[in-house]
């Protein structure tokens, strides 16, 4: 029986960091194995998790339990089947609706396979204060099915962030445990702990996604294309991505500044530079940036916005800080 977990949070509350941060601390005796969901098409995660030490099933192009469920019990069974973990993180996307992805878990079909423990969920207090995204149904209702509540971010928090944080966990809490981190910072003990919650949610009306086929397609690049776009939109949130082969190299500092400067609410990349790998994390505007020595198979950038975007002038932009 595969112990696992799933890691939901809306976007930006940190749920990758969070991820790394765990399997950084896993027993070194345990095979464990992350299924991860990214509304945009091209995939960023996977190449941020890629030397974690775990085996990575990457879903992405919108919601994994759309398309009748199909893409996620495609990852779910070949992680399961193949790959036989110890445990196994799930993270869908945050802007995906957590119903459909319970209700598959706890199925007949993998009671055999797997244990569903606590359903932890990634919380940034800063986003309280932010209507558009408490009206949200995904950001309600991942927060209502989980067993441990994860206030992350909590170094960033003011204090009226504190007191909305209070306040709706008053409201809201029902007594669950809630862990007060920075940076996603969680002892792995809790993913053992058990699945209590049992809130019947609503069904989410706005789920969203292509087909697994368009989805995966923005994987690599065909034939002598050195570079592609992909393109996802659910409601008013809208993805753009590109991805470039592996001799392309971008000029670090005009790339870091055409990422703090994208008009964007969030934005993710990994991409190769003279220096080997850049990695940038930004939400709003909190920027992470990391480097490495080695260089990774190719460069991958996802912006994500909650309105229509210039992603033609943004894109001549970028072409344009390219060295080769």
């Amino acid at each position: 029986m595969t112990q696992t977990n799933l890691i939901t949070g809306f976007l930006g509350s940190g749920k990758t960091t969070t991820l790394r941060h765990l399997l950084a601390n896993k027993p070194a005796h345990e095979k464990w194995a992350v299924l991860v969901n990214e509304f945009g098409e091209v995939g960023i995660d996977g190449a941020l998790l890629a030397d974690s030490g775990a085996v990575l099933k990457e879903i992405p192009g919108g919601c994994m339990c759309c398309v009748n469920g199909l893409p996620m019990q495609v990852g779910l069974n070949m992680l399961l089947q193949q790959a036989k973990p110890d445990r196994l993180l799930i993270e869908p996307t945050g802007l995906g609706h957590p119903k459909q992805i319970l209700s598959l878990l706890t199925s007949e079909v993998y009671q055999s396979w797997l244990t569903l423990n606590a359903t932890l969920c990634l919380l940034d207090a800063r986003q309280l204060s932010d209507a558009r995204v408490v009206s949200n149904e995904n950001f309600r209702d991942q927060l209502a099915c989980a067993d441990i509540i994860i206030a992350n971010k909590q170094e960033m928090y003011n204090d009226n962030d504190r007191l909305a944080l209070a306040t709706w966990l008053n409201e809201h809490g029902d007594d669950r445990q809630v862990l007060h981190v920075s940076q996603g910072e969680i002892e792995p003990r809790w993913l053992d702990a058990p699945r209590n919650n049992r809130q019947v949610l609503p069904d989410g009306q706005h789920h969203h996604g292509q087909s697994a086929r368009q989805g995966l397609a923005a994987l690599s690049l065909p034939g002598q294309q050195r570079w592609r776009r992909a393109l996802n939109q659910a409601g008013e949130y809208i993805s753009c991505g590109w991805i470039f082969d592996a001799e392309t190299l971008f000029d670090t500092v005009a790339f870091l500044d055409w990422a703090r400067l994208a008009p964007v609410e969030r934005l993710k990349a990994v991409i190769r530079i003279k220096e080997g790998t850049l990695r940038i994390n930004r939400q709003g505007q909190d920027l992470h940036i990391e480097t490495l020595a080695a260089a990774p198979v190719d460069s991958r950038i996802e912006l994500i916005n909650g309105q229509q975007t210039d992603w033609n002038t943004l894109q001549s932009a970028l072409l344009k800080i390219r060295l080769s």
